[in-house]
Order: structure tokens, then C-alpha cells, then sequence
């Protein structure tokens, strides 16, 4: 599904006299985060490898590429926020999990000129699943979008709702979604991309955050993945 315009509003004077800077992540995780070892970085890098090769999650997240007065922002899935894996009852084991949702696949592309704002596309591809306590045939999950400053904090943020049809017998699909672009304003030619960071991510509870931070995993047994755009029931949420 694509999704409306998202224009960023804020004070244009903060931006007065910004530096062009280099583009890359500043995001803590905290004292708790997980930093996975050889092995694991081993084994997620061939599991990726076959799901790609499986699924072919790259072949719809083509953008076109732009040509502009200098680089795009930084667009990237909050680690914390990454995944979304619910429980029943809280109780953290495979046979308790509800549903799970993670970010499989992200493209993104800019364009801006001279004076003019910067406009940011996005896709998203999604693998949503149905663990063993899910309830129903349909799960419509939450995510957020975040325009960063690095100076000043978070710009602007608007949730959105992605929902999962899921075939009889299957519980896993993957779906794809569309920000058909963020609309950041620019105090004049000097201020380029470099100077924002968009930040994605489910909207997660604490516990939630705390059990991607710890490098926890859990999945619900993927029967035939089906791919599937997004319905057009989801819409944009309120914040």
C-alpha cells in the first residue's frame, strides 16, 4: 500500500547555519544490548543468504535512483524496534508466542536540488507470522516513522498500521508497504541530507524492546511464505 505525504514540521531558523556532515547511525542501545557472537553472526548471514534465495525478498524493492545537490538521509530500522514478537500471558517460550512481525527488507531514495526540500521514499517488506496462541486469521500490527536531527532530536513521528491476511494454513507471509515520501524542509543549499536520519520501528512494549535488545529470537514455524501487499485497510494511525 502506498502512503500519503508525510511533510516534517518544525522550526525552519533551528536549521540555520547546520554543517553538511557525514551520514551514519548514532543509536545506544544501552548497557543490556547483545553483541552476537562469530557463530551467530555466521549462522544469520546464511539463513538471510537462503531466505533470499527462497523468497527473492529484493526483486520488488527497487527504487529509482535520483539525482540531487548532495546525499539522502540515513534510513534505518531501530534495533530495539525491529522486531515484534507477542506473547500470551507474558510467558517467554516458542509454545506462548501470539505473533511475530520483523522488518525483512528496506529501500529508500531522495531527491532534492538547490533550495528545495528534501523528499524521501521508502519501501518496506515485512515478514509477519501466527505463532501457536494466535487467535483469528488477520493481525493488523503497528509502526512508527521518526525524522531525525542530530543536533536536536526527533523532528517528527507518525505511526502507521500494516494489517496480514493469513491463508488458511499458512503462518507466515511476507507483505510490502510504501511511504510514498517525507517531505523535510531545508533552511537553505547548505543544509543536506546528512544533517537527518529517518528511524523506523514497531511500535513495541518495554518488554518487547528489552527482548530484542538481549538478542532473543523467536519465529513461528514458517509454512509456503506468501507474498502479499499490504490491504488497503491499513492506514495511517494516530501518535
Amino acid at each position: 500500500m502506498r502512503r500519503p505525504i508525510i511533510l516534517v514540521s518544525f522550526m525552519i531558523a533551528c536549521l540555520l547555519g547546520l554543517p553538511v556532515k557525514p551520514a551514519h547511525a548514532q543509536v545506544t542501545t544501552g548497557p543490556g544490548s547483545h553483541t552476537p557472537t562469530p557463530q551467530e553472526n555466521a549462522d544469520d548471514d546464511a539463513a538471510k543468504k537462503k531466505k533470499d534465495e527462497e523468497w527473492n525478498l529484493n526483486s520488488n524493492l527497487a527504487l529509482p535512483g535520483k539525482q540531487n545537490s548532495g546525499p539522502c538521509p540515513y534510513v534505518k530500522v531501530l534495533y530495539d524496534a525491529g522486531r515484534y514478537i507477542e506473547f500470551k500471558d507474558s510467558k517467554v517460550a516458542a509454545a506462548s508466542v501470539a505473533y511475530t512481525g520483523e522488518f525483512e527488507g528496506l529501500t529508500s531514495a531522495c531527491e532534492y536540488t538547490g533550495v528545495q526540500p528534501i523528499h524521501v521514499m521508502i519501501q518496506l517488506l515485512f515478514g509477519l507470522g501466527r505463532g501457536p496462541e494466535a487467535i483469528g486469521q488477520s493481525k493488523t500490527y503497528r509502526y512508527w516513522v521518526a525524522v531525525t536531527d542530530r543536533n536536536q532530536g526527533v523532528l517528527a513521528k507518525q505511526y502507521f498500521d500494516v494489517k496480514a491476511d493469513f491463508p488458511p494454513g499458512k503462518d507466515r507471509i511476507m507483505v510490502t508497504d510504501h511511504i510514498d515520501g517525507l517531505v523535510i524542509p531545508r533552511a537553505d543549499s547548505n543544509v543536506s541530507g546528512s544533517n537527518f536520519e529517518v528511524l523506523i520501528g514497531f511500535d513495541v512494549t518495554p518488554e518487547m524492546a528489552d527482548f530484542n535488545r538481549d538478542g532473543k529470537r523467536f519465529h513461528a514455524n514458517a509454512a509456503t511464505p506468501v507474498h502479499t501487499a499490504a490491504s488497503p485497510a491499513g492506514s495511517p494511525g494516530t501518535q
